[in-house]
């Protein structure tokens, strides 16, 4: 239900004049007024001012209740000059400029005193005078403020505002500034505040009671269905039972007399309560102009609060009105908020709760309800209202807390309490209503309002019959009256609970509603009936409010069709009144100055204004430069986020075109008095290099120390001397952004800092080279230097700051701890090194030409698994490993790369994994910046055992006592042949990680380039026209160990077997297709032969593998699957892919199924748009040679690796020269990788709609390449071509030859029509790719993260230089190191996915790893830390 205050039928009331002080409504009468009669009645007071009507939502009750003389009990406290309530009838006043006061004129001489709206003085006995100190904002005279007169004057700042201090404003960021004045902190205006004391769109009324004119009922209570009077009454000699099986007669009791005048007086909660129809609760409000400090509690003076110097408040009696000279000092009040400031139990009269409120709380208790002193009891009693304050009745000497909101400037307060629950609860209350609303009586269906009307009078009526007709006897729930007028529902029953009626059940079967006990002679019956009496005062209030919102919906029925009941309670708003005493009142502060099209927009910075203690719709020009300036003047600490909230105002109503032109000089003025907002604090911060985008990949709190600022702001300024065009700009913004964090932080060091490179100027290095005169080509050493430095000195004495200066610049530009620390001693430390970080990955050194080794080395310790198994081997005793033997059979359990190993193997293996383990020992603890490898790592690293072997068969034989049968090398590469005999197929034998083929016509490079055959990583050979109709079916991207293949036929009559791989070693292979045609490379490395970058990983992890090996372990029985259950290598590096292909060479098809491992996926390299998805989707599907015909063959994923290690084979072959190049073409990557399309599981229909689109893809670019590779070929032959028609036209006539006239020029627009191709064929790649992504957009679920990237660089494919990036997981997935042999650096995520076309260095091997994986861990260096924390009875 939504209730307005709103009742067009009643004129407006004159307003009282602008300025004047409104006191709090009602007055307090004068002392010595006339008494009351002595008869109980209501009459007009000839002494009483009379009040204009008005409107409900202004000024203040105007309803006296004037109890008889016998009868006039007074409240707590009451003093002696009592004077009862009378009542005023409402006139209409001729002169509409006379008001009466609003509130009595301040006595300070007589305390602090709450006035009545009734008229009655509630006692004027002083508060306690608190034992407040002057805390001080210092002196506030005029005198003080002289020297800012300009700068503080009304035609500068826009409004009228005194007590501020230029000192302490140009130094509002040091907190011994601020401790001087104890400002009293974040202030706000009158607007602000009306909306503080009660919720805005909510009413406070005030209550004025008189005694109802109810006689007792002569006779016992009947039934009846009248619309008033009496309602169903119990039977009176049936029994009765309550909640248990036995009966009772029901008692007969006298009736309680009706309520006294005092009783029915003190049923409102206090003098001061204000009643809330919405939340059906009230709310303790006052205010007052005086020179006596309110009576603090004693656990609000404990928290030392920062109160208003009270000497200047005494100063001025009321922000608002004139001063003797006739103007303003303030444009306004500017208050404060104290919560919990005030006790309850030291007002005058002090308010309490009732008898029955405390007993519910202890109910509640015994209940088992915990209260502590921090808990509201008011909510836990009612669960109706979250803003009552606590109660600790446990504490009589502290009461309830109330907030207060004390004006800065002058004598003015506020005091308010949040909303107290009233006798039924908020939420009931509110569930009543809908329910009545929503379900009305039959007869009132189409008018529920008059249906809600009835059900709560019928409450009313119920309370009233009790307690003056003294009709005690219950009411029938099933009785016709009662249903017709209010049913029964739960929720009813909860209300009736709530004001005290009991449910009884009698034998009959008859339910009855049972009053309380109200009998004055018990404790029990008192509270009973105080909470009646409340519940009757609130009933009726919220009724008379209902009545007056809804009176022409009701106009009608209670006219023609319902008597309605007598209400004896009259309310009035309060909104006026108290938005008139503080301020806020439209008169004082006009709404509505923005015009709508503006109002919107300002709406949207709606917390800048809040910010400074107004909002939108109060907006003046004046007010806002007055909210600006106050709260910088009473709060200091915040100056940053004042004018950050008066900066984004001001420019919007600028962008507005709407901004006057006063606030535009005000933000001109602020900004040149050093002024900054949020966002220019963020930007200084970034440019410092903090944050993710930063330099210094450090995110910026308030713990970072100073020094790590300063030496932020010295790495930026190293920046911006290295860039000659803009250097000088870029340091200015660093000294300003130096000073905006300086004060941010309130740091003097950082401040003083700054004020020391500001007066030092703006040296660059050039600058500080001339100004000591040396050279500026860094040939001078840091001890020549120093010696200059020393010269100058001694010549120049004057200038010697100015020199230390420039010292300090080149100290800084050089990055020389010698001359940092020759700066700030003036003595020379001699030759310094500068220690690394514990916490910094070490480097490697490099041994000759092992760059690509040392990147690999670094990546395996990035691997936290494989460093874990590989370390402990580090303690291995070669000596006993080489005397150890191993049998046949032990060597026969084990197989790798699916061969056996041998004896040779094993030794060299583990002698490989004790240097490696060695080296990663380092890597976790050494100090020095680089750690250079073992020379005999290297050599095990870069040369594979096979190399050994031919080594020595070259120098004559070899010792092969440790060899068996199983050693023997192969003489060719291991091959698969289909074939129509049933013959068992041979086990497969090609694997780097296994036994290399001999004399196999293989691409040697040092770059990672074409797949092998027979390697880790060997790829299907494409079809070659010179190709021999046997095929080879060796797709597969690794064959260390390969189950056999299986076969399966589509339906159709067959007599041929299944098709068997089989050893092909006994026939000549094949040739290679010419696009894979290896070439010859002659480049040699320091141990005689060269490598390529995979083939060197392959033999680094063929010998950890073998290193691992258990041997004499029996459980594995020689099964390579159960090895490869326990092979770190094979968990973390292999998965296993499925190939598939379907031939129909005898006639029908034959599909081929094969399984096998995989470690590398080698994707080729496109110069047109190619992305990594393009790559790996061209290898998952490929054509094939197959008995002379092309099969299209499809790979897919069964079981992905942890890390997944993609090559991207940037070594293209040239048949004309017949020389391989190195391809620099971009492949676009990103940090996520989704395997989902390729894996075996993917959806069919997704995969064939995908397929269909890369293979238009595909053709697409392939022309593209043709076009684009010989647009220049075809360009210079058709210029050509045209020239010559043109040159030899009159030769070609002469010989008779006839030659069209358009030709040449025919010719020459040849080569527009292939430009224009070009471009259609590149817009339908940019199409089919965007259609290729959104077939797979949904199918996220197997991610890959990417962890390192290897880089090589160089224009050759024979040399070049390698380092690779590592992602430092995971701890900071954002950063990145860059690995360059002895050099570890960070660097920007930007740089690791730049466009590299044109670019030398390029990436050739991307490592991605399963997301949740956890197997990488990039910095692991020993913490020395914990050391420290280790007792000494734990070593």
């Amino acid at each position: 239900m939504e209730i307005t205050d709103s009742d067009p039928s009643k004129p407006r009331r004159p307003l009282p004049v602008p300025g004047s002080v409104p006191a709090q409504r009602p007055n307090t009468p004068v002392p010595g007024s006339t008494s009351p009669q002595q008869s109980l009645s209501v009459h007009e007071s000839p002494k009483a001012s009379a009040l204009p009507t008005h409107t409900p939502v202004a000024g203040s009750s105007s309803t006296k209740y004037v109890p008889p003389a016998g009868l006039s009990p007074p409240y707590r406290n009451t003093a002696s000059d009592f004077r009862e309530p009378e009542l005023v009838r409402e006139e209409q006043i001729d002169d509409e400029n006379e008001m009466p006061p609003l509130t009595s004129e301040v006595l300070p001489e007589k305390g602090w005193e709450w006035s009545s709206k009734s008229g009655v003085t509630w006692g004027n006995e002083a508060w306690p005078t608190n034992d407040l100190k002057n805390d001080g904002w210092g002196p506030w005279g005029q005198d003080n403020y002289d020297r800012n007169y300009d700068l503080f004057s009304s035609k500068t700042t826009c409004a009228s505002i005194d007590g501020r201090d230029g000192i302490e404003e140009s130094t509002w960021w040091d907190e011994s500034e601020r401790t001087k004045h104890k400002r009293p902190g974040h202030g706000m205006l009158p607007p602000v505040l009306a909306n503080e004391l009660h919720e805005p769109e909510h009413s406070l009324f005030s209550v004025a009671t008189s005694i109802p004119d109810i006689h007792p009922t002569p006779t016992p209570l009947a039934a009846t269905d009248s619309s008033s009077g009496a309602l169903n009454a119990s039977p009176s000699s049936s029994s009765v039972t309550s909640g248990t099986s036995s009966s009772k007669k029901p008692s007969k009791t006298a009736p309680p007399p009706p309520p006294t005048a005092h009783e029915i007086q003190t049923a409102v909660p206090h003098p001061n309560a204000y009643y809330c129809p919405r939340e059906n609760g009230w709310v303790l409000l006052s205010w007052k102009s005086s020179a006596v400090v309110p009576p603090l509690a004693r656990s609000f003076m404990s928290t030392d609060p920062h109160l208003p110097d009270q000497v200047r408040r005494r100063a001025t009696s009321n922000c608002i009105e004139e001063n003797p000279l006739g103007a303003f000092s303030n444009k306004t009040h500017h208050f404060h908020k104290y919560p919990k400031a005030i006790d309850a139990l030291k007002l005058t009269p002090a308010y309490r709760l009732n008898e029955w409120e405390v007993s519910q709380i202890k109910q509640k208790r015994r209940a088992g309800t915990i209260i502590t002193d921090d808990v509201d009891l008011e909510s836990i009693k009612s669960k109706g209202s979250d803003e009552a304050e606590a109660v600790d009745t446990k504490q009589e000497e502290e009461g309830m807390l109330l907030d207060l909101y004390m004006c800065c400037q002058c004598s003015f307060y506020s005091v308010v309490s949040g909303t107290l629950s009233g006798v039924i609860p908020r939420d009931l209350w509110k569930t009543f209503v809908k329910e009545r609303l929503d379900n009305p009586p039959l007869h009132l269906e189409p008018e529920p309002k008059c249906g809600l009307y009835v059900a709560v009078e019928t409450l009313l009526l119920a309370i009233e019959n009790f307690l003056w007709k003294g009709e005690n006897r219950g009411m029938k729930i099933n009785g016709r009256g009662f249903q017709k007028k209010l049913g029964w529902t739960p929720t009813i029953q909860h209300v009736f609970e709530a004001i005290g009626f009991k449910l009884e059940s009698y034998e009959g079967g008859d339910s009855v509603l049972k009053p309380p006990h109200a009998d004055l002679s018990t404790p029990l019956g008192k509270q009973n009936r105080g909470k009646l009496l409340r519940a009757w005062v609130e009933i009726s209030a919220w009724l008379v409010d209902y009545t007056r919102v809804y009176g022409h919906a009701l106009k009608s029925f209670l006219t023609n069709e319902h008597k309605p009941l007598k209400l004896w309670i009259k309310i009035d708003s309060a909104r006026e009144s108290y938005q008139t005493a503080i301020g806020a009142h439209p008169d004082q502060i006009p709404r509505g100055e923005l015009s709508d099209t503006v109002l919107e927009p300002m709406r949207t910075v709606e917390s800048s204004f809040e910010q400074l203690g107004l909002t939108p719709l109060t907006y003046s020009q004046e007010l806002l430069a007055f909210g600006y300036y106050a709260n910088c003047r009473c709060n200091p600490k915040q100056t940053v986020e004042y004018f950050t909230a008066f900066s984004t105002i001001v420019r919007l109503m600028d962008n507005l075109s709407s901004c006057p032109q006063p606030l535009q000089e005000i933000l001109a003025s602020e900004e040149s008095r050093q002024r900054f907002t949020q966002d220019d604090l963020y930007k200084s911060i970034a440019l410092l290099g903090f944050g993710p985008e930063g330099h210094l990949k450090v995110d910026y709190d308030e713990d970072i120390p100073d020094e790590f600022i300063e030496n932020a702001y010295k790495s930026g300024l190293k920046m911006a001397w290295s860039d000659p065009s803009d250097g000088t700009n870029r340091q200015r913004n660093l000294q300003e952004a130096l000073r905006m964090i300086a004060e941010t932080r309130g740091s003097r060091r950082l401040w003083e800092f700054w004020d020391k490179q500001l007066k030092g100027g703006y040296i660059s290095p050039d600058r500080a080279c001339e100004i000591l005169e040396i050279p500026k080509d860094n040939v001078m050493d840091d001890s020549m230097i120093i010696v200059v430095y020393q010269m100058r000195i001694d010549e120049q004495p004057g200038q010697a700051e100015r020199m230390t200066e420039a010292l300090s610049v080149i100290a800084e530009y050089r990055n020389s701890e010698r001359l940092k620390q020759f700066v700030k001693t003036s003595k020379d430390p001699g030759d310094v090194v500068a220690p690394t970080r514990p916490d910094w990955p070490r480097g490697l050194n490099q041994l000759g030409n092992t760059c690509y080794l040392n990147s690999l080395l670094q990546y395996f310790y990035t691997i936290k698994n494989l460093r874990e198994a590989v370390i402990p081997l580090g303690a291995l005793d070669l000596k006993s490993i080489q005397d150890e033997k191993f049998s046949d059979d032990d060597l026969k359990k084990h197989r790798v790369g699916g061969r056996l190993v041998t004896r040779r193997e094993i030794i060299r293996s583990k002698k490989f994994v004790s240097q490696l383990a060695s080296l990663f020992h380092h890597l976790e603890y050494a100090d020095t910046p680089a750690i250079t490898p073992e020379i005999e790592l290297a050599k095990l690293a870069l040369v594979t055992s096979k190399d050994e072997e031919d080594d020595e068969m070259d120098k004559g034989g070899t010792d092969s006592s440790n060899d068996t049968d199983a050693t023997l090398v192969e003489d060719g590469p291991s091959r698969y042949q289909v074939t129509t005999s049933p013959v068992s197929p041979t086990p497969p034998s090609g694997s780097v990680l296994g036994k290399r083929p001999r004399d196999l016509n293989r691409r040697a490079s040092d770059m990672d380039i074409d797949v092998r055959a027979g390697s880790l990583s060997p790829r299907m050979q494409p079809s070659s026209a010179s190709s021999p109709s046997a095929s080879e079916f060796v797709r597969g991207p690794s064959a260390s160990k390969s189950p056999e293949p299986s076969t399966s036929s589509t339906p159709g009559p067959s007599t041929d077997p299944d098709v068997v791989m089989q050893d092909a070693s006994t026939k000549k292979p094949p040739p290679l297709p010419p696009r894979k045609q290896p070439v010859k490379n002659d480049s040699m490395m320091m141990f005689g032969k060269q490598h390529d970058v995979a083939e060197c990983m392959d033999n680094c992890m063929f010998q950890i593998e073998i290193a691992l090996l258990k041997f004499g372990d029996a459980t594995t029985h020689g099964s390579s699957e159960d090895s490869d259950k326990t092979s770190v290598v094979k968990r973390l590096f292999y998965g296993k892919m499925r190939q598939h292909f379907v031939e129909n060479v005898k006639g029908q098809p034959t599909a081929h199924v094969k399984e096998d491992l995989f470690s590398h996926l080698p994707i080729n390299v496109s110069e047109e748009g190619f992305d990594l998805y393009d790559g790996l989707g061209r290898y998952f599907d490929d054509m094939i040679e197959y008995e002379g015909h092309k099969v299209p063959i499809q790979l897919s994923l069964l079981q992905p690796p942890p890390l997944l290690q993609i090559q991207l084979q940037r070594v293209q072959f040239n048949r004309e020269l017949l020389q391989s190049w190195k391809s620099n073409a971009y492949v676009k990557f990103s940090d996520t990788l989704f395997m989902d399309r390729f894996m075996d599981t993917a959806n069919p229909e997704k995969r064939k709609r995908s397929k269909a689109i890369q293979d238009e893809l595909n053709t697409c670019r392939e022309r593209v390449t043709l076009l684009a590779m010989n647009n220049n070929l075809f360009s210079a032959a058709l210029e050509n071509t045209s020239k010559f028609f043109e040159s030899k036209e009159s030769t070609l006539r002469t010989l008779d030859i006839p030659l069209d006239p358009g030709l040449s020029q025919e010719i020459s627009l040849e080569k527009d029509v292939i430009k224009t191709e070009i471009e259609e064929l590149r817009g339908r790649i940019t199409r089919l790719k965007v259609e290729l992504e959104d077939v797979w957009k949904d199918d996220q679920s197997v991610v890959y993260e990417l962890t390192s990237v290897f880089i090589h660089r160089g224009t050759s494919p024979s040399w070049g230089h390698y380092f690779f990036y590592s992602r430092n997981l995971p701890e900071k997935p954002d950063e990145w190191f860059k690995y360059n042999d002895s050099e570890v650096t960070t660097i920007t995520k930007e740089e690791v996915f730049a466009d590299t076309t044109g670019d030398t260095a390029n990436p050739y091997l991307l490592v991605y790893a399963r997301k949740g994986s956890d197997v990488v861990s990039t910095v692991n260096r020993f913490d020395a830390s914990v050391l420290d924390n280790i007792d000494d009875g734990d070593i």
